[in-house]
Order: C-alpha cells, then sequence, then structure tokens
C-alpha cells in the first residue's frame, strides 16, 4: 500500500510540472489517503505484535 502512495505521489509531482491541476490534486489526495491508512495500520500491528511479544516472554 506504501508503494502505491509513492506512486501517486510521483503522478503528482510530475502532472505539477507539466501544470495537469486537476490530476494533481486528486493524485496528491489518494496518496495522501494511503499513507495515511499504511500509517494507521503499522502502528496497529506495532502495538498488536508488542502486545503479544510481552505476553510470549514474559
Amino acid at each position: 500500500m506504501l508503494k502505491w502512495a509513492f506512486v501517486f505521489l510521483l503522478i503528482a509531482i510530475v502532472s505539477g510540472i507539466f501544470g495537469f491541476t486537476g490530476v494533481e490534486a486528486t493524485a496528491a489526495t489518494i496518496a495522501k489517503w494511503l499513507f495515511g491508512i499504511f500509517l494507521v495500520l503499522f502502528i496497529a500491528a506495532l502495538a498488536i505484535g508488542l502486545t503479544i511479544g510481552a505476553k510470549l516472554f514474559s
């Protein structure tokens, strides 16, 4: 999912350079949403992993 966020970020940057403002805004919005979802999933997985790891080694 993070890969797709970077893909849409690159699309936003390239289209911003060439002046395609509608495409740029849409791609940037998609990249932000995907990065936010990835970040939430990462934090949740980290919290679950630390909780389970603490129970296994105690």
